[in-house]
């Protein structure tokens, strides 16, 4: 059976500068715990770390026993750590506010005389609507750079290829719209009378936004800073999941930091008399870890086992801590 050739610990180490670090992979695969141990594992070495979930699904609070929804919470037990499920209710309140001065802005401008609430809600009824929100939360809270070490429990592979590609569409997008403005701008002035200048806002707002989205995807696309690392269960669907997800990551250029394989049962725990179905599994287990080395070899950084019982509360993330960075 082939080796871990860079642990995690090495490729932590080898990327000193690390700072924003990222967990994906299928549903249920153990992200979540992932993600608050190494955050964990960060703070009891004394750097100031913030565990954030951008899943709309939340379960941190669970997972840690104290409810961390919607404000930085310092976690009960370990200093230097603080936790935080980004609540998307108010920023989406607060863009409806701004989608609406724009559309006003946009109306004013194209002397089009109607009311902007049935645009309004068309744009905010989206179901991408959310996902934007939680991705103007999420670099926000990178921006604000009030911590050495951000680590994000991400929503299931494909919500977070679309997250994370944001700043990149956006960017796309609105380069769009500005040529279009500018456009649009040019020929009003030379259809006007009066040829005066107007202060044009939408354009402000364009320009404003098109340098915060790069802001955001120089930083997502950092290798020195930002990782993002894979879990997976040594089953079929978790594997062939992230060997697609893998290569859409390096489309949109965000560093891959690695492979984790959660749940391996130890076969040294067993003895002649184990039961045929746990039998089974450990030779399911074995024929899909032959897979993992074929894709992955040289990218798998931990292969953790599976416990006698759930990982739930500080003691156990910092037993599956002690295993991921051994």
């Amino acid at each position: 059976m082939p080796e871990i050739q860079t642990s995690m610990s090495a490729y932590i180490k080898e990327h000193a500068g690390l700072k924003y670090i990222f967990f994906g992979g299928k549903g249920g695969v153990g992200k979540t715990v992932f993600a608050a141990a190494t955050a964990v594992h960060n703070a009891q070495l004394g750097r100031r770390t913030i565990l954030a979930s951008t899943n709309p699904v939340h379960s941190l609070s669970s997972l840690l026993g104290q409810n961390v929804l919607g404000k930085h919470t310092p976690v009960d037990g370990v200093p230097n750590l603080w936790a935080y499920e980004i609540e998307t209710k108010e920023t989406i309140e607060r863009s409806k506010v701004e989608i609406r001065e724009k559309i006003q802005w946009f109306l004013k401008f194209a002397d089009i005389s109607t009311k902007a609430e049935d645009f309004v809600e068309s744009a905010t009824m989206n179901p991408a609507f959310e996902e934007s929100a939680m991705f103007e939360n999420m670099i926000d809270l990178m921006f604000k750079d009030e911590y050495d070490v951000y680590v994000f429990d991400t929503a299931p592979t494909a919500n977070a290829r679309r997250l994370l590609g944001m700043s990149k569409v956006y960017g796309l997008w609105v380069n769009k719209m500005l040529k279009s403005r500018e456009e649009a701008k040019t020929l009003r002035e030379l259809l006007s009378f009066t040829k005066k200048k107007e202060v044009d806002p939408l354009m402000a707002y364009l320009i404003s936004f098109r340098e915060r989205m790069e802001h955001g995807r120089v930083l997502l696309t950092d290798p020195e800073k930002t990782s993002f690392f894979f879990v997976t269960l040594p089953e079929a669907l978790p594997i062939a999941v992230i060997t697609r997800f893998i290569q859409w990551f390096h489309d949109f250029g965000i560093p891959v930091g690695g492979v984790l394989v959660n749940m391996l049962i130890d076969k040294k725990s067993l003895d002649a008399g184990a039961a045929d179905f746990v039998k089974n599994r450990v030779a399911m287990q074995d024929e899909h870890m032959k897979t993992v080395w074929q894709k992955f070899d040289g990218s798998v950084r931990a292969i953790v086992p599976l416990y006698e019982t759930e990982i739930r509360g500080i003691p156990m993330l910092k037993r599956l801590g002690d295993a991921m960075f051994a």
